[in-house]
């Protein structure tokens, strides 16, 4: 949660919202790692998960990463949930809970869906407080 937390700080000094995101591999080595680049890319999709696990499968030659594991400092949104099921992640261990926006024990739940295909092991609060500090401390910053 480390590698992903010091991603979300370098994306929160770029003026993106603080996510970061790392997958590792089954043998624990990083394939990639990511923060939000949804200012930088003019896209709303280029969230920190997504920019990580295409970045992983394209390291892999592989189009799904069974047996990697995702961290990240935010509770995915229900897009990211869903590509996580997509590219067969194996754990998500995430930070911060996301009340309003997460997909996965909130809102919409996106894994509990009987339409999801793939369910992956789910730890979420890992470092809670460090990771919700950062978002705390961007969003403070905007309102000045």
């Amino acid at each position: 949660m480390a590698w992903a937390l010091a991603e979300a700080l370098a994306a929160a000094a770029r003026g993106e919202v603080p996510v970061g995101a790392v997958v590792l591999a089954p043998d624990g080595t990083v394939l990639a790692r990511a923060g939000n680049q949804v200012e930088r890319c003019h896209d709303a999709s280029a969230h920190a998960e997504l920019l990580a696990l295409r970045a992983a499968a394209s390291q892999l030659g592989a189009p799904r990463l069974p047996g990697c594991d995702l961290y990240v400092t935010l509770e995915p949104c229900p897009m990211c949930a869903q590509a996580i099921s997509f590219f067969r992640i194996r754990r998500l261990v995430f930070g911060a809970y996301d009340p309003k926006g997460g997909g996965v024990e909130h809102g919409a739940r996106i894994f509990a869906a009987s339409s999801c295909q793939h369910h992956p092991e789910i730890v979420g609060g890992v470092q809670e407080a460090e990771c919700a500090a950062a978002l705390r401390r961007f969003f403070a910053s905007l309102r000045g």
